[in-house]
């Protein structure tokens, strides 16, 4: 039986674990140029010392307004490269396996001094209202992916992610919600993503795994359910992605009424539908901290990989810890074994 730590594999992709730490934003570029820090360096590195299998970088957005804040990552420059392959080499040298999440907020870039969107519809009454893209300014997004993809595989990256959820813009286009557009990309609303994943797989490698971050459930009014995200995926596969990352939510409030995200595992049964529904590689996330229910969630088959998010804010080495606590091998710093129970490696 699968489980936790048993390695995974898919194409040219080995992992260790099937442990994945999701790309979370820390804020923290110093000099608002999306270079990467010492902070991004030691926050991702730790994770590899703590044993994930797989690690996300964070957002990292395709032009300077295309981020949430000013503060976020970027890779719409050649400069963006050096800071990020740093981190890629040495969480490798310690076992991990890196992505990186390439992305763009849209309508919720709060720095933009206009943020641009499908539609020029606000986020809600406090947010600027975005401007309406051109049909080619779209296009030239699709480029702009294209060569922030292009730029994170000369960075060493492992995999891909897309993002394409929480309320950024290719969830934005995708939603009859947010895309009220005329021309083609209105009529098709998964076109813009389809051709973005297009653009990625042009650039990467053979056998590099394309993973998309979707959001298989709206939490508000009209939103769309299990079976939209169902019917968008399939495209989404048919035009290159080998892995769906499942959360939800985005494009609203997440209230209490709709109970998303206030109960442990809250996204396994979307992760499970996904998975199952189109046959395909799925990473489940939303409140797995417990190694318990992280370890159920592969042995129930429910989903393929684990990721852990606020677990790891809290514990680098959460890998470490849930192997103990589950009384599975797994390889510890040779610095570190005094803490942890002898039988251990």
């Amino acid at each position: 039986m699968k489980d936790l730590f048993t390695p995974y594999e898919l194409n040219n992709l080995k992992l260790k674990n099937r442990v994945v730490m999701p790309p979370m934003c820390q804020y923290s570029v110093s000099k608002k140029d999306g270079i990467a820090n010492d902070w991004h360096y030691m926050h991702y590195v730790s994770r590899a010392v703590g044993g994930a299998g797989l690690i996300i970088i964070e957002m990292t957005d395709v032009e300077p307004d295309g981020r949430i804040s000013d503060y976020d990552l970027g890779i719409w420059s050649d400069e963006h490269i050096p800071a990020l392959a740093r981190i890629v080499d040495a969480c490798h040298s310690y076992g991990a396996k890196v992505g990186i999440q390439i992305a763009h907020a849209g309508r919720k870039a709060e720095d933009a001094a206009v943020p641009v969107a499908p539609s020029a519809i606000p986020f809600n009454a406090e947010s600027k209202t975005p401007k309406e893209l051109t049909t080619e300014e779209v296009k030239q997004m699709v480029e702009k992916f294209r060569m922030g993809v292009k730029r994170a595989v000369k960075a060493g990256f492992d995999v891909i992610e897309l993002h394409g959820a929480h309320g950024y813009l290719i969830h934005q286009f995708q939603s009859p919600l947010t895309n009220r557009r005329t021309d083609e990309y209105g009529q098709e609303l998964t076109l813009f993503g389809k051709e973005v994943i297009q653009a990625a797989k042009s650039e990467m490698p053979e056998g590099m795994p394309l993973i998309m971050r979707i959001s298989a459930k709206e939490y508000v009014e009209g939103g769309y359910g299990i079976n939209e995200s169902l019917a968008f995926s399939k495209v989404y596969q048919e035009a290159g992605v080998d892995i769906f990352h499942i959360s939800a939510g985005g494009e609203g409030p997440i209230a209490a009424a709709g109970q998303p995200g206030t109960h442990a595992g809250y996204q396994v049964p979307l992760a499970r539908e996904i998975k199952h529904g189109l046959n395909v590689p799925v990473i489940a996330v939303g409140r797995l901290d417990e190694p318990v229910l992280a370890n159920a969630v592969i042995g129930n088959e429910d989903a393929d990989l684990v990721a852990v998010g606020r677990g790891m804010l809290r514990n680098p080495y959460w890998t470490l810890e849930a192997a103990t606590q589950l009384n599975k091998e797994t390889d510890i710093p040779k610095q570190y074994r005094f803490g942890f129970p002898s039988s251990k490696k």
